[in-house]
């Protein structure tokens, strides 16, 4: 059997991008600089091995948020593209809005649920951690 392909890109489809391989999870981020990177209440991550993630089409270009993390966007229409941090140097994390098929990696988690928005209510059952999951049991 073969591997998934998650193929997505950004919203002028300058910038185009294909991951082989199932998810390592997919989680709704509530911290400050997601919200303030996207624009929105909260950012949906895929995250990925990053051996099996390879640019298809186009240049990002990065911004370096904090210490140690890259944020990659296009630089035409400004989709936020994916997240990388020194700290799980495998990994790379995309914006499930930019899969070609978003359906197809539902969240199964909340991450930084101490930093969400009050007014911003959730009744999806998924669970919730303070901060990071890895290693932390569920607040909620």
């Amino acid at each position: 059997m073969s591997e998934p392909i998650h193929d997505g890109g950004c919203l002028c489809g300058a910038v185009r991008y294909r991951a082989v391989g199932e998810p390592l999870w997919v989680a709704h981020c509530h911290c400050e600089s997601c919200r303030k990177g996207s624009g929105a209440a909260m950012l949906t991550w895929v995250g990925l091995l990053q051996d099996q993630f390879t640019w298809t089409a186009g240049a990002p270009v990065r911004f370096e948020s904090s210490p140690g993390v890259r944020r990659a966007f296009c630089a035409a229409c400004g989709t936020p593209l994916t997240y990388e941090a020194v700290r799980i140097a495998d990994e790379v994390h995309v914006t499930a809005g930019t899969l070609d098929d978003p359906a197809s990696a539902p969240p199964t988690l909340h991450v930084w649920w101490e930093e969400r928005l009050s007014w911003l209510h959730t009744d999806d059952g998924l669970p919730k951690f303070a901060k990071r999951a890895r290693g932390a049991d569920p607040v909620a």
